[in-house]
């Protein structure tokens, strides 16, 4: 973000730009023949067009990059529940007080992105506030809410964006929330096929057995959980899929053997 303003106070600087391209072109058409200049005028007045969108465009993205940015500093500022003695202290100047619940915090939040995406509908930046916005409307209970922020952001971000997983993850946890386990498998899996890394590799396919033991599938779910340690070694999920399936093995669930890992497939097959 620190870029594009950069970028943009640079360009505030020559305004005088698209005026000296001007001056260019009336000087080659001194002379020409009527149609001619009429016609080398159209696509001068085309590209001059196409030039000012693009740069006021630039503009207007780099304004509502900072102000997101604003608008997420909400989720810094800290919760403090009030005290039984009575009201906390004041803040200090300057600076906002702090929230009295989580709930309150998400609240304003909402309130925040849906304002800011009404006032910065269609850039960049709106579509990146859909997903911090779908976030907070399913921790605040509306899984309506939180379905149609995630579907707009997945709906225009690119196939290698690694946030989709995240995006993908929040709409599979809101069907669940909706009990709607069919659709949560679908983002789920989905999810299992974007390259995210860090703590979300893997968790695709934990969060897929999770929906299969509530749907009853007790054996399918263990055969899911036993190959993520095998897929995603050292993982967040991986260390998740072992805890969930001990639990299994402990309600009497038959645990298959883990899959051999590729490598070792391959060297065995060699």
């Amino acid at each position: 973000m620190a870029k594009s303003e950069k970028m943009t106070q640079r360009e505030l600087k020559q305004p005088d730009a698209f005026q000296r391209v001007g001056a260019d072109a009336r000087e080659w058409l001194v002379g020409r023949q009527t149609l001619v200049i009429l016609a080398v005028g159209v696509v001068l007045a085309g590209g001059l067009v196409v030039a000012l969108f693009s740069y006021f465009s630039h503009r207007s993205e780099a304004k509502a990059a900072k102000e997101l940015g604003a608008a997420l500093e909400i989720l810094e500022r800290p919760v403090v529940p009030t005290p039984a003695e009575g009201a906390p202290p004041p803040p200090p100047a300057g600076e906002n007080p702090p929230f009295k619940s989580a709930q309150e915090q998400d609240q304003a939040l909402v309130k925040a992105l849906t304002d800011f995406r009404t006032t910065h509908k269609g850039t960049p930046s709106a579509m990146t506030a859909a997903l911090p916005l779908g976030k907070a409307e399913y921790r605040l209970g509306n899984a309506e809410g939180a379905l149609a922020a995630f579907a707009e952001y997945l709906k225009v971000a690119p196939a290698n964006d690694p946030m989709r997983a995240a995006a993908l993850e929040g709409q599979g946890y809101a069907y669940e929330a909706q009990q709607k386990y069919d659709q949560a498998l679908t983002s789920f899996d989905e999810m299992s096929k974007v390259d995210a890394g860090g703590y979300l590799e893997g968790m695709g396919q934990y969060h897929r057995a999770r929906i299969l033991i509530l749907q009853g599938k007790k054996d399918d779910a263990a055969t899911v959980l036993v190959k993520i340690p095998v897929d995603h070694a050292n993982s967040a999920a991986a260390r998740l899929a072992t805890e969930r399936t001990s639990l299994l093995a402990a309600e009497g669930v038959k645990i298959p053997p883990p899959p051999e890992p590729a490598s070792s497939t391959k060297d065995g097959g060699a």
